[in-house]
């Protein structure tokens, strides 16, 4: 049972690589920047949707996180490959070898970035603080790599260099007396957390948003969602 979160993620790893090359080489660049997209798109504003999830029923709260992420990911994953079709429907003709050169690098890449996603979708499911294996402190994937951490790492990367309005994605700025570091994250501590309470009986609603820290001068604390 150690391993079962690991060949999990492989076969998803793989089926989604072997579904997206089947499309062609320009079909998988397509797929990647689209999945890519989306997934940044449904991690600034999954937490924003979920409190309002949980209104739906009592016995729903639980699992609004999840279901905000993940179905955020599907519809904009959806819409974004029907932009793309839309756009750009027919393909480009290339020479065997650029097709096989182009075709399974963006494919592999395709499948272990929605492996990430949904590794990360896991941190907010109502199960067991560890389960199948999976440890949020752990490397998950065979204990090779933490697809899970580094997709949460380039959702910060992004909103702190790439589309930096003021505020960082999952962490408040502070400046900490011995240490260079400027951004707290929390998410895998506030959902496994609340995965915790979860399994010793408590159901509790979506995981709070990051206490606040006392900001840098003219800066402010980062809102758990919209910092895009």
């Amino acid at each position: 049972m150690d391993a079962l979160i690991g060949f999990l993620l492989l076969a998803l790893f793989g089926i989604v690589a072997w579904c997206v090359a089947s499309e062609g080489a320009m079909g998988a660049v397509y797929s990647f920047f689209c999945v890519l997209f989306a997934g940044l798109l449904a991690m600034n504003f999954f937490e924003l949707l979920a409190p309002r999830l949980e209104g739906i029923s009592r016995g729903f709260a639980p699992y609004a996180d999840f279901v905000a992420l993940v179905g955020l990911f599907c519809l904009f994953v959806f819409l974004l490959r029907l932009a793309t079709e839309h756009f750009a429907p027919t393909q480009i003709e290339l020479d065997s070898r650029l097709y096989e050169t182009i075709r399974w690098p963006w494919s592999l890449a395709t499948g272990y970035v929605t492996m990430a996603i949904l590794l990360t979708a896991l941190h907010t499911a109502p199960l067991p603080r560890e389960f199948w294996g999976f440890k949020p402190e752990a490397r998950n994937f065979f204990d090779l790599s933490a697809p899970d951490r580094q997709w949460l790492g380039f959702n910060q990367w992004v909103s702190e260099h790439v589309l930096w309005n003021g505020r960082v994605f999952d962490g408040p700025l502070a400046e900490v007396e011995g240490t260079s570091n400027r951004v707290w994250p929390s998410f895998p501590i506030r959902y496994a957390t609340k995965r915790a309470n979860y399994a010793g009986g408590n159901k509790p609603k979506s995981a709070p948003p990051p206490a606040a820290v006392a900001p840098p001068p003219g800066g402010e604390p980062a809102s758990p969602g919209g910092a895009f």
